[in-house]
């Protein structure tokens, strides 16, 4: 398993950082790194390190993970405060909505996976690229729709906007490559990027810390922060670990969960500091 190349975070400012996994899986090595990252620079800056559930995927939300995941983080030795998740947060993710549609920037899509894939869409660094096929169309208020983002209009409103990466530096906000993303799914009001915006700025988030797998997806948080006049909070991407097969860690691909080696009697204090070394030294990690 790999890490990058070195990271030693330059924030001097007191960091208020946040973990917000999905209880939608068993936490992993990937998640212990990012954990321990965002955590130790809040604690380093005499800032804050907060934890928020991210449970509005549906049937995939496990409430009985929750308090697993708050027993791994136990194990590594983190401290934290919590804050509320986001199932509790539908309202306001509602009102955010309802205001980009009064202001014409939101337009419904009815429109499936199957079906955007048929049109052989473009693909953007998140994806596939929705190729607008249902702007400016008659929509049956009957047929349930997702909401999407209209991004050159809100980039005609909007004008260049820059964003700070702790790495990369000052970062002109780009998201056109990822066409109308989803602002709100046809099942809740919010998709990730609203919803993880919103919660950012209410939580008084200053530094998001999250992978590098997900630096893109910050173009459009970008946007949504201007469009609901939020704060801007600095980002730290860091490097992701790795599988012996060099892809990702991820449940989807059944790594091995944190709880399995805490119940196996693992040392979580150990662990978090073998990743704190690495995150300083970077190079390979081996367990």
């Amino acid at each position: 398993m790999g890490f990058g190349m070195t990271e030693t975070p330059p924030t001097q400012e007191p960091a208020i950082t946040r973990f917000a996994p999905s209880p939608n899986g068993q936490l992993h090595l990937g998640h212990a790194y990012s954990a321990v990252f965002a955590h130790d620079i809040a604690k380093e800056t005499g800032g804050a390190f907060l934890l928020r559930i991210e449970d509005i995927d549906g049937d995939r939300a496990l409430p009985e993970l929750i308090d697993q995941y708050r027993r791994d983080l136990e194990w590594l030795g983190l401290e934290w405060d919590e804050v509320p998740s986001q199932s509790g947060r539908l309202a306001k993710y509602d009102v955010a909505a309802q205001d980009l549609v009064a202001r014409g920037l939101l337009y419904p899509c009815s429109c499936t996976r199957k079906e955007i894939q048929a049109i052989e869409p473009r693909i953007g660094g998140d994806g596939i690229s929705y190729p607008g096929s249902c702007k400016g169309q008659h929509h049956d208020p009957a047929k349930p729709a997702a909401l999407r983002l209209d991004i050159d209009k809100a980039m005609r409103e909007v004008g260049e906007l820059v964003w700070t990466d702790e790495v990369a530096g000052a970062v002109i906000a780009d998201p056109r490559e990822f066409g109308d993303v989803v602002i709100v799914r046809k099942d809740v009001p919010a998709s990730y990027h609203l919803a993880a915006t919103l919660d950012d700025a209410a939580d008084g988030v200053t530094l998001v810390t999250r992978g590098a797998d997900l630096f893109s997806s910050t173009h459009i948080h970008r946007v949504l922060q201007e469009l609901l006049k939020l704060p801007v909070p600095h980002c730290h991407h860091h490097v992701l670990l790795l599988d012996d097969d060099g892809k990702k860690l991820a449940k989807r691909r059944g790594s091995p969960p944190l709880a399995e080696r805490r119940m196996r009697g693992d040392d979580g204090l150990m662990l978090a500091e073998q990743l704190r070394l690495h995150k300083l030294k970077g190079g390979n990690f081996s367990e």
